[in-house]
């Protein structure tokens, strides 16, 4: 058994708004699922497909108040186009944000909702990823979550360091999850976090007993209007364990 990441999932105050925001930023289609679902995905995508990570967002009430723990990176191709990428990203209604970073070489801004997120100047590494380079994740040790989400999921594991770890589809397609360290801690329920989906054919509950065996956990909420599991891994960031398909 084995599970695959799928999407990412945001919390908005206006779904609809911040859809339309991801799917101009990524040239990807919008589609409502239900009221306050805003899902996106490239145009002509057959999901689930490790060519493309998509982006589910759902409304919710509550402000943002920390810096994301998780965050995309997008890719350019060259200098100009990373500053055609930025300029056309402010005009749809991003602004800078600083989160210390200091004079790097990629750009640091935040979405209509302050969700943070990177422009990266080019990078052989994310030439094939499609528009979203990595989906990355602040963590205190990149090591443990290598192990964790390297037998959680059947991504290959290729780079682990003490700073950073970062894993890929076993096709070599899509974007990267990384994990970088940051000297910040956990502190709320993450408002942008991963969705892992099994395979057709498994069994959703002993793949929910797998992870936790493996490290996971169960955070306290109630669960009486979902139909998912949510548990979260070994540096308590939820995840959602999503049906078999």
């Amino acid at each position: 058994m084995a599970t695959r990441l799928v999407q990412i999932n945001m919390k908005a105050r206006d779904d609809s708004a911040l859809g339309r925001f991801w799917a101009e930023a990524l040239g990807w289609g919008v589609d409502s699922e239900a009221p306050g679902v805003t899902n996106l995905e490239p145009v002509g995508f057959s999901y689930p497909d490790p060519v493309a990570v998509c982006i589910d967002i759902i409304a919710r009430p509550e402000p943002k108040t920390v810096k994301n723990r998780v965050h995309v990176d997008l890719a350019t191709t060259s200098t100009a186009h990373q500053t055609e990428l930025v300029a056309r990203l402010k005009a749809l209604g991003a602004t800078p944000a600083d989160v210390g970073q200091g004079e790097v070489p990629w750009t640091v801004l935040a979405d209509p909702e302050g969700n943070e997120f990177c422009v990266l100047e080019p990078r052989p590494i994310y030439r094939d990823t499609g528009p979203i380079a990595a989906v990355v994740v602040d963590c205190a040790d990149p090591r443990e979550m290598a192990r964790f989400w390297g037998e959680a999921m059947d991504w290959t594991v290729h780079e682990v360091t003490d700073g950073h770890a970062s894993l890929r589809s076993a096709q070599g397609v899509g974007p990267y999850l990384e994990f970088v360290r940051t000297p910040d801690t956990k502190s709320v329920w993450n408002r942008v976090h991963l969705d892992v989906r099994p395979y057709p054919g498994d069994d959703m509950a002993a793949e929910a007993a797998r992870l936790r065996a493996l490290g996971a956990t169960d955070p306290d909420f109630d669960r009486s209007a979902i139909h998912w599991t949510v548990l979260a891994d070994p540096e308590g960031n939820e995840f959602c364990l999503l049906t078999p398909r």
